[in-house]
């Protein structure tokens, strides 16, 4: 058996694992994990140094999850734009892939946590009917596979699915989406490699939060598949606690590059379920990306876009296309025009400023110092 899958076999995913490694409520991590699963690699749970930290609050359930009234389950309307399961075609020319219903772990803000761990939602008896999908549509000339995490699959799957795609004539680009570099390095073997290293042209986008995570487990891990000539880009989710700190997101674009992976969006937190306790202010996003500029090489800035809720596509955050920012939501345009509402996270109340008592007055001794006042001359 492959390393990458014992360590995958010795990941903490029942509630009594979690709630002793953590020192948490059991029980109320049994009511986290009805919502959404619960699932930490061995290798990432070593990451975490405290309770709270960025890392933790990532991946270990928090219940603040439970809160009421904290988003929905398909805040970009993938489903509504789904033909046939396991296919999201949104745009023209492009379509999402889902292959794997499995995580290495799992994210507390996933957007697609109504469907990740259950596979009788992404099922694999749906990837036949995505292909052909796919192979009818022939203005289909880029696939994302994703899911779930494709690397979760074996290496004869994944090899299998990559090959009938690069079989369909029309279809150009691949490219796959995966949080393994960051969750599970180990995966990314020699032999993967060597199979990716096939269906060229080929991208790989990983996702990477913190500077943290940048381990030189996952730097060779990136190394490996950039040596292979595959271009890396990162997807990076703007969190509460983890990364809305200037200096913490900078040092991480800066690491990315390092490890010859280019930062391509900071996407601001999607309105689903569960995640309010996560989610920033736009204005916070933009306080980040002005720390960016100027500071760091361009390479290194990626742009900053929200998933505009009900399907509407990604929308850059810039003043072209953000109509109006108030402190319940942010207005804004897509690039055909089309107006959405993305709402902000709740804020803390603001306490009244509390006004120091005052103090006896004395009397000035400033006219006796400054002398009598002699008129201008002249």
């Amino acid at each position: 058996m492959d390393d990458w899958r014992q360590m995958q076999r010795k990941s903490l995913r029942t509630p009594g694992e979690i709630a002793t490694a953590f020192d948490l409520d059991i029980d109320e991590v049994r009511k986290i994990g009805r919502q959404f699963k619960t699932l930490i690699t061995p290798y990432y749970a070593g990451l975490i140094k405290t309770k709270g930290d960025p890392l933790y609050r990532q991946v270990v359930p928090d219940p603040a999850e439970l809160a009421a009234d904290s988003g929905v389950s398909d805040p970009l309307a993938e489903d509504h734009d789904s033909p046939v399961p396991s296919i999201v075609h949104r745009y023209p020319d492009r379509c999402l892939f889902l292959v794997s219903h499995s995580c290495a772990s799992y994210c507390r803000f996933c957007t697609r946590k109504r469907k990740v761990g259950d596979a009788s939602k992404i099922n694999p008896r749906n990837i036949e009917n995505g292909l052909a999908y796919i192979a009818a549509h022939e203005e289909i000339r880029d696939v994302i596979v994703s899911g779930g995490d494709p690397f979760m699959l074996s290496d004869s799957r994944l090899e299998w699915i990559l090959t009938r795609l690069r079989a369909i004539p029309h279809l150009e680009i691949i490219r796959i989406g995966t949080r393994v570099p960051c969750f599970l390095p180990q995966r990314i073997t020699p032999k993967l490699v060597g199979i990716l290293r096939k269906f060229h042209p080929l991208f790989v986008n990983v996702h990477f939060n913190h500077p943290d995570e940048l381990t030189p487990e996952a730097n060779e891990a990136l190394g490996r598949l950039a040596d292979a000539g595959i271009p890396l880009g990162c997807q990076t989710v703007l969190l509460k606690g983890v990364n809305d700190d200037p200096a913490v997101m900078r040092r991480l674009m800066q690491k990315l590059l390092m490890a010859r992976v280019k930062p391509y969006y900071i996407y601001q937190a999607d309105y689903v379920c569960g995640t309010e306790h996560l989610r920033t202010t736009v204005e916070k996003g933009l306080e980040v990306m002005e720390s960016l500029r100027g500071w760091t090489s361009g390479l290194a800035v990626p742009y900053y876009c929200i998933d505009a809720p009900g399907g509407g596509g990604k929308i850059p955050v810039l003043p072209k296309y953000v109509q109006t920012i108030s402190e319940e939501k942010v207005v804004m345009r897509n690039f055909e025009g089309d107006t959405f509402t993305y709402p902000q996270p709740a804020r803390p109340p603001i306490e009244p400023e509390k006004k120091a008592p005052k103090r006896e007055r004395r009397p000035s001794i400033a006219p006796c110092l400054a002398g009598p006042v002699v008129p201008p001359i002249g």
